[in-house]
């Protein structure tokens, strides 16, 4: 954004986009926030990959890298060819003990439950029972974290996921790049390996690929522009 804007216009202009996060970069500093329609967030990972998109194309054309700087520390960015790579933090899944509640909203048994900073991450036994899935949104929505991950081993690919957020305006999102920084800390462990290839099999649904390093995860992507325009208030 070329001129600060408050919070709290921040936060309605989120609620008109109605999009799982609005991305705001305050230049010079490159400090990034994150919106859901609700409520403001700490850490978003497709929200990371548009900035650094529109950052790559719009604003520093010469640029192969940039590093944000979030509530979470610094969010790094890199240019590679078609994709943009994004190291983000990386979270780890610790035992959760809520299994009773967590198994209240899922049709499906939970193999194992962990709690990260952000969600929870609930494994069932296959990509079938991550795609059939039957929610209880309303006992989601009593959750003390930011959402609920559903994951498994892949057919095709490494681990598959779901995330779930009705806490915060978010039924489903399309594609959760930091609930990644949960699960591939989990799955590197569960596979013995450190680059996987994952699938988020919402509707809409997408690719990433993943690396586990020491303190961070890195994830890359691609992203195309569909719309520009201009605000007014």
């Amino acid at each position: 954004m070329k001129k600060k804007i408050d919070i709290n216009l921040m936060q309605k202009i989120a609620a008109e986009n109605n999009l799982s996060e609005t991305a705001f970069i305050e230049l010079p500093t490159k400090k990034i926030l994150f919106f859901t329609p609700i409520m403001e967030v700490d850490l978003c990972g497709h929200a990371t990959l548009a900035s650094a998109f529109i950052f790559f194309n719009f604003i520093d054309q010469n640029s192969k890298e940039i590093n944000f700087q979030s509530k979470r520390g610094e969010l790094r960015a890199i240019r590679k060819d078609e994709k943009i790579q994004m190291e983000l933090p990386r979270d780890f899944p610790k035992p959760s003990e809520d299994l009773d509640l967590i198994q209240s909203s899922v049709n499906s048994e939970v193999l194992e439950l962990y709690k990260g900073v952000d969600d929870y991450l609930a494994v069932v036994d296959s990509e079938d029972e991550v795609l059939n899935l039957d929610l209880d949104f309303e006992v989601i929505k009593t959750f003390d974290s930011r959402g609920l991950i559903i994951s498994s081993i892949g057919s095709d690919v490494d681990f598959v996921s779901r995330w779930f957020g009705p806490q915060t305006g978010v039924d489903e999102d399309p594609v959760t790049g930091s609930a990644h920084t949960l699960l591939t800390p989990y799955w590197a462990k569960r596979l013995n390996k450190t680059r996987m290839e994952a699938r988020q099999l919402s509707k809409r649904g997408g690719n990433l690929s993943c690396e586990l390093k020491d303190s961070s995860v890195l994830i890359s992507g691609k992203a195309k522009l569909y719309l520009r325009g201009e605000y007014f208030s």
